[in-house]
C-alpha cells in the first residue's frame, strides 16, 4: 500500500511568525528598559553630592532629593564611613544643579505617618552654585525622636501645674490674700481700707489729710488775704519804689549842682583877678552841695529802713 501523505507547507510560515513575535517582544522589552533608563536619568550627566548623617534609617537607594517638592537628585549609594557616620551619595543632574547653592541646607525628615524625605533648601539664590563632590551635613527632623522629649516636657508641665494648684501652693496663698484684700475693699472707706488693712487706719489717713487741707487753707489765707504777707510785701515794695524815685531826684539835683561847681571852678581859673567874687560863689555852692548830700543821706537811711534786703549803700559822686 502506497503512502500518499504530503508534507505540510504551513510550518515554515508559523515558525517565521513566532520568530517575528519573539523579536517584537524583545524589542518592546528593550525599548521599555531604555525608556526607564532615560526616564531615570541614567544617561544624563550628573554631579555628585555627599550628605553625611549619624543615622540613615529610612533612606533607601533610589530615593529622591527634592527641592520645593520637585525631585532634583537621586540617592545612588549609601555607605558607612570609618568614623561611623552614614554617607549618602546623591547624583544631581547638571540641569537641576543650579537650584543648589553654597548656602543650601539639607534635611532628613521622618514623619509619624508617611515615608522619609530628603529635602534641600536654598534661601539665597544669588549665592555661588554648589561645587561638585561637595559634602554637607544632613540635618534630621525626626518626629518620632522628639516624642520622648515632648512627653517628658508634658509630664514636667503637669507636675508644675499640680504643684501650682495644690492647697499649700504660693498661688493659692496669693489668691487667699487677694480675697482678703477684696473683702476689705468692701468696707466703709473702700480701696483705702484694703490698702491700710482696717477702717481705723483708713480713718487716721483721712483725718491727716483733713488736717493738712486745713493748714494749707490757713497758710493761703495768711499769704493772700487782705492785710496778709503778700499785701505787706507789696506795700513795702511800693514804699521802696517811692524812696528810690526820691533818691533819683536828689541825685539828679546833686549832679546839676556839681556841674555848676565845675563851671564856677572853670570861671575861677579863667578869671584869676576876680578871686573874691569866685570865693563867695564857691562858698554858696559848697553850702548847696552839703545840703544835697544831707538829703541824700536821709533818703538812703529811709530806703535801708524800708527795704528788707541787704545792699551796698555806698554812693559814688560823679
Amino acid at each position: 500500500m502506497t503512502d500518499t501523505t504530503e508534507p505540510t507547507p504551513a510550518l515554515p510560515h508559523i515558525e517565521r511568525r513566532a520568530k517575528g513575535l519573539l523579536l517584537l517582544i524583545a524589542s518592546l522589552v528593550a525599548g521599555f528598559v531604555l525608556y526607564v533608563m532615560v526616564a531615570r536619568g541614567v544617561f544624563e550627566t550628573t554631579q555628585q553630592l555627599v550628605l553625611i548623617s549619624d543615622d540613615s534609617e529610612g533612606v533607601i537607594v533610589g530615593m529622591d532629593l527634592t527641592f520645593s517638592g520637585f525631585p532634583i537628585g537621586r540617592v545612588r549609594r549609601i555607605e558607612l564611613a570609618p568614623d561611623g557616620m552614614a554617607r549618602m551619595i546623591i547624583d544631581v543632574p547638571h540641569k537641576q544643579a543650579h537650584w543648589l547653592r553654597s548656602s543650601s541646607i539639607f534635611t532628613l525628615e521622618r514623619g509619624m505617618v508617611g515615608d522619609t524625605r530628603i529635602r534641600a533648601y536654598s534661601g539665597i539664590m544669588s549665592d555661588p552654585p554648589l561645587p561638585p563632590d561637595s559634602e554637607r551635613t544632613l540635618l534630621r527632623g525626626d518626629t518620632s525622636a522628639e516624642m520622648p522629649r515632648l512627653i517628658a516636657s508634658a509630664r514636667a508641665l503637669l507636675e508644675n501645674l499640680e504643684a501650682m494648684t495644690s492647697t499649700e501652693s504660693p498661688l493659692n496663698a496669693s489668691l487667699g490674700h487677694l480675697k482678703t484684700t477684696t473683702e476689705r475693699m468692701n468696707g466703709r472707706y473702700g480701696l483705702l481700707t484694703g490698702v491700710m488693712g482696717s477702717d481705723s487706719n483708713a480713718q487716721k489717713i483721712i483725718q491727716t489729710l483733713e488736717r493738712t487741707n486745713s493748714l494749707l487753707a490757713k497758710a493761703e489765707q495768711r499769704l493772700f488775704d487782705q492785710g496778709g504777707v503778700m499785701d505787706s510785701t507789696q506795700a513795702t515794695l511800693s514804699s521802696s519804689k517811692a524812696a528810690l524815685d526820691q533818691l533819683h531826684t536828689v541825685l539828679s539835683d546833686t549832679r546839676n549842682t556839681l556841674k555848676n561847681v565845675d563851671a564856677v571852678l572853670a570861671e575861677a581859673q579863667a578869671v584869676g583877678a576876680n578871686a573874691r567874687i569866685a570865693s563867695t560863689d564857691l562858698g554858696t555852692l559848697r553850702a548847696e552841695v552839703e545840703a544835697s548830700l544831707r538829703r541824700l543821706s536821709q533818703l538812703t537811711d529811709e530806703v535801708n529802713r524800708k527795704w528788707p534786703f541787704a545792699r551796698d549803700t555806698e554812693i559814688k559822686l560823679p
